[in-house]
């Protein structure tokens, strides 16, 4: 009888333990609103969570990088759009540069191209943080080189960057070049060169090579809004991508949160239930140790 009294309370001592553990797991749900801890809680969850964890964190990167290549082709633009008003104003001059006689007019016009030519050099070597943004892939280094005579005036310029454009993945299956392409970085140089032979034309009233370098500035022209319809294109593109990629990180941490998180009111209802539960056993266990006295005493 005693033996057997004190298998009893020995079971009742699991019970309790059990109880008790399954209770501290639902106080742990409700208080943090999780309910895996532990992989063994649910291996298949857990697994299925690890997996998505990773997707969410694919989905992480691919929004920095278009939030990266939308910085980069915003500021290429603006830096586009500078140098077609500068072009706009060269080509009005080299207008007005051909057709006038007078000499101190046509010095006063390559004067304005002067400062027009040092801001449209300034624009062309443009940096986003510590890149520059017209070098192709040698952003570490300024592009557009320029020498200069004894009075600091601008005689040349050289382009020491590459032709070739970073690729910024958007997706799995997706990337998107939002630096200046070669071709652009190109007529950058070419639209500088013509505005130097554009100064020099006017300050010895040449006309016919203030002519030429205005037809030069038209053709470089053509270039720089080709180069901004582009990035007009690359940013709808990046900013479509975005969107795309929102929606999916939304979906993941939906499923993430499906799988991982407790329901709270059967959480609630669990937790009463392993609350009365316990007391229950304990209530036993007291009144089995009060039996198991008496025994040792008979």
């Amino acid at each position: 009888m005693r033996i057997a009294t004190h298998s009893v309370s020995d079971s009742v001592v699991r019970q309790i333990q059990k109880i008790g553990s399954q209770q501290a797991r639902l106080q742990n749900q409700v208080a943090t609103g999780q309910r895996i801890f532990q992989p063994e809680d649910d291996p298949i969850a857990v697994s299925r969570v690890l997996n998505l964890e990773s997707e969410s964190r694919q989905m992480l990167q691919y929004t920095r990088n278009a939030d990266r290549a939308l910085e980069i082709s915003q500021a290429t633009y603006s830096g586009l759009q500078g140098l077609k008003k500068i072009s706009d104003r060269g080509t009005e001059i080299g207008t007005l540069g051909s057709a006038a006689s007078d000499v101190d007019a046509t010095r006063a016009y390559a004067t304005e191209v002067e400062q027009l030519l040092e801001q449209a050099l300034q624009l062309a070597n443009s940096k986003l943080g510590n890149d520059y943004l017209y070098a192709g892939t040698a952003v570490d280094a300024q592009p557009f080189v320029a020498t200069r005579d004894g009075a600091g005036r601008i005689t040349a310029i050289a382009y020491a960057g590459n032709t070739d454009r970073a690729e910024i993945p958007l997706s799995a299956s997706t990337t998107v070049t939002p630096n200046s392409s070669g071709d652009t970085n190109q007529a950058v140089g070419d639209f500088l060169n013509n505005l130097m032979a554009l100064r020099d034309g006017l300050l010895a009233a040449d006309h016919t090579a203030v002519q030429q370098a205005q037809s030069g500035l038209l053709a470089t022209e053509d270039a720089l809004v080709s180069a901004l319809g582009e990035h007009g294109g690359v940013q709808t593109r990046i900013e479509a991508s975005q969107a795309q990629v929102s929606d999916i990180a939304a979906t993941v941490e939906t499923r993430i949160s499906d799988e991982a998180d407790a329901d709270m009111p059967s959480t609630i209802v669990k937790l009463t239930q392993s609350q009365t539960a316990y007391q229950a056993a304990l209530q036993s266990a007291a009144n089995i140790m009060k039996l198991s006295l008496l025994d040792y005493i008979n």
